[in-house]
């Protein structure tokens, strides 16, 4: 057996948390593999919806095990609330979720600092989540970070209070202020206790060595898939730097957030909207500033999940699709929100840049002068989100689907036509 792995090709908030509820009934084991509580994966079911931070998005399906992986950065405070919340639709959430104890923590200061580096940069911010997840993962590659298993140990609290205390000296240099500075609508140090008690209600939840669970799982014949958050362009190494985020979202983080060879990964299913998003700043070549990108954004409903900030939207962009596919290694697409585009008469891609003296996504494309050449297509101009077989599809939508398989090489092999779990299609075994 192998692990099979779906994540994200675009800026993120390609429709990951969906896809991967629509999945779970395949798999015998979900697992978040990096990420944190920037991530925000909705799903909808039978009339509710919920969105989720930390926990993986099989966590609403009976007797699939959700596994939070040492890759993923936790806050304690986000990660109960959450399982609050999941427990309401699925009883079994708390029994089915276990946690890597090698994941590490976000602390109260970690949020603190977060907000203190932004506001230090100016206009030149990157349009964090404040989540703290970049200070987080900046003490754990300092290796003074705290993780999840050292919760059982007595001298966690002194750990905590340490490190706490080292960064509090940095936020003071700046003359950030912690007296006036809240979490989530919560004074600092009341959001510190919360911290405290969401760590003892964690304590009945599974924490375990994911790395060998999941590798023991493989042995059994237990069929696995590996959920990833945010995309591949807002990858650590890969990704529109420094406008990314602070893991590697791509196919590699699944061996080192996980604890799995290479040998064991499967199919990659990349995920990749019918047009493109961004949320915060960076570039964003095929961006729309004129009422068509306005258009895509009141359909497309494009309001971030975690942040609530409005997507900036724009047309597909291939140079990018490719070049996630390639560093991804993706045997499998999955094409989602294609029901918002089911009033436009014409639709544009993006299928070099330049005048076709660019095919791929540039090292540098925050300096370098890009402008994309678009083919113009025919739309499907009818709707298509209530078909009941793919039998139903319009030929211009089919259309759309192979022009975007013949310039990537790669199967579309799941089409998404809603938010809903049953307005996912399979369109290739």
């Amino acid at each position: 057996m192998k692990v099979d792995v779906i994540l994200g090709l675009q800026w993120g908030d390609e429709g990951k948390g969906k896809i991967v509820d629509a999945l779970t009934p395949h798999y015998d084991i979900i697992a978040r593999f990096q990420g944190g509580p920037n991530a925000g994966h909705t799903i909808e079911f039978n009339d509710n919806k919920i969105v989720l931070h930390t926990i993986p998005s099989g966590i609403l399906r009976d007797n699939t095990v959700n596994i939070i992986g040492n890759g993923v950065v936790i806050d304690p405070v986000i990660l109960m609330d959450e399982l609050k919340k999941v427990t309401s639709y699925n009883p079994s959430a708390s029994k089915n979720l276990k946690i890597s104890r090698r994941a590490h923590f976000i602390l109260p200061i970690h949020r603190a600092l977060d907000a203190c580096y932004e506001q230090a940069k100016g206009n030149a911010k990157i349009g964090s989540t404040l989540k703290g997840i970049a200070p987080a993962y900046a003490d754990k590659y300092n290796r003074r970070g705290l993780r999840a298993g050292e919760i059982f140990q007595p001298d966690f609290k002194k750990k905590y209070l340490d490190l706490t205390e080292e960064h509090m000296k940095i936020i003071n240099l700046y003359g950030f202020n912690t007296e006036s500075f809240q979490i989530d609508g919560l004074p600092f140090k009341e959001y510190e206790t919360l911290w405290f008690q969401s760590i003892e209600k964690m304590k009945v939840i599974d924490f375990i060595d994911a790395e060998i669970y999941i590798n023991q799982a493989l042995e059994a014949g237990k069929s696995i898939l590996a959920e990833g958050a945010q995309g591949t362009l807002l990858d650590i190494d890969f990704g529109s730097y420094p406008f990314v985020t602070s893991s590697n979202t791509i196919c590699a983080g699944v061996c080192s957030g996980l604890g799995l060879a290479p040998s064991k990964i499967g199919k990659v299913y990349g995920i990749f909207k019918a047009y493109c998003t961004r949320v915060g700043s960076g570039p964003f070549p095929t961006e729309l500033f004129d009422e068509t990108g306005k258009k895509m954004q009141t359909i497309g409903n494009e309001v971030g999940s975690t942040t609530g900030r409005a997507r900036r939207c724009g047309w597909l962009d291939l140079p990018a699709l490719r070049y996630a596919t390639m560093i991804n290694g993706v045997t499998d697409l999955i094409m989602t929100k294609a029901d918002v585009l089911n009033t436009f008469e014409t639709i544009n891609v993006a299928e070099s840049y330049n005048n076709n003296t660019l095919n791929y996504f540039p090292f540098d494309i925050n300096t370098e002068s890009v402008t994309p050449d678009y083919k113009e297509l025919p739309g499907w101009n009818t709707p298509v989100d209530n078909i009941e077989s793919i039998s139903e599809l319009p030929e211009k939508l089919t259309d759309y689907i192979k022009f975007i398989e013949n310039n990537v090489n790669v199967p579309v092999t799941f089409l998404s036509l809603g938010p809903d779990r049953k307005q996912t299609y399979q369109l290739k075994n």
